[in-house]
């Protein structure tokens, strides 16, 4: 494991910026970059326009290491170049940002109020290929939709399950069982996933430290005895849907919660601004996050 890196992502200030889109989510991302689906003919296509909004937000050079600590990639990313090197290591070495891989296969159908995550078979494969490649973590993402104990559960028995695979391949994961904002039992699935994780936290060793990534909760500090636990390097927000301006809000009021934002980081970038009007929106809104993450 990387030093600098783990103690960057312990104690540096600063957020995560979410790049994953996979394939479900990429086509509304590019719609909110104002890149229609009648713009790209396939797949092929789609990945590649997304590619180019995800390189020109992290060649710009608003977006360093000084108020981002990681970035999260999605597969092809991670295996495309960015100003002449593999996108991990531009990351961390051009811009002193900590990478990530997104390792999840989407979730199949919701059971129990909630949407456990697709075997991952050639996880082992891809931890390796991620490590060839400098990444100091992964990320993986569940939804939880009810306040349903038996759904909560089986997200993070999963997750846990997992994410044990990955400590021991020397990589460090970030858990995201995310509870769905528009969920009509949002507060208490809060409560049943916030006893699950303790309880989960407290099967790992003393020298095993994960990252959490969660909803900002319906409770501020809701979150302060995960963010004190041993065996948590650092807990983030999701923002879930919200909009920068809300979801900033939510996250100012939860002290020592960081920012990995997605949406919200991206919001107000589009393809037809200039690089000046581009660099600048994006320079707003990674200000704006950063000053909520740091509260």
């Amino acid at each position: 494991m990387n030093t600098e890196q783990f103690n960057k992502m312990k104690s540096g200030k600063g957020f995560i910026a979410a790049l994953d889109q996979s394939g479900g989510s990429t086509p509304k991302a590019l719609q909110f970059y104002g890149v229609n689906d009648d713009a790209y003919a396939n797949l092929e296509a789609m990945f590649d326009l997304v590619h180019e909004m995800r390189a020109r937000i992290m060649t710009s050079p608003v977006f360093t290491g000084d108020r981002i600590l990681g970035t999260i990639l999605f597969g092809m990313t991670m295996d495309r170049e960015i100003g002449g090197k593999g996108a991990a290591e531009y990351l961390w070495e051009e811009k002193g940002i900590v990478p990530f891989l997104k390792v999840d296969k989407g979730l199949v159908a919701e059971a129990d109020g909630a949407r456990v995550m697709n075997p991952m078979p050639d996880l082992a494969e891809v931890l390796d290929e991620a490590k060839d490649h400098g990444v100091f973590g992964t990320k993986m993402r569940s939804v939880i939709k009810l306040a349903n104990e038996t759904g909560v559960r089986a997200v993070v028995d999963q997750q846990f399950e997992v994410g044990r695979q990955i400590l021991d391949a020397g990589l460090v994961p970030i858990i995201e069982p995310e509870i769905d904002i528009f969920s009509p039992e949002k507060a208490g699935a809060e409560v049943l996933l916030k006893a699950a994780l303790l309880d989960a936290l407290g099967q790992l060793g003393p020298d095993q430290q994960v990252l959490l990534k969660l909803t900002l909760p319906e409770v501020d500090g809701f979150l302060d005895e995960l963010v004190e636990h041993p065996n948590v390097l650092r807990v983030f927000a999701l923002s879930g849907g919200y909009t920068r301006e809300e979801a900033n809000g939510r996250l100012a009021r939860n002290h020592g919660v960081a920012a990995s934002f997605s949406r919200a980081l991206t919001e107000g970038l589009t393809i037809q601004q200039s690089q000046a009007e581009f660099d600048a929106a994006l320079d707003a809104s990674i200000a704006s996050i950063y000053e909520a993450s740091i509260t």
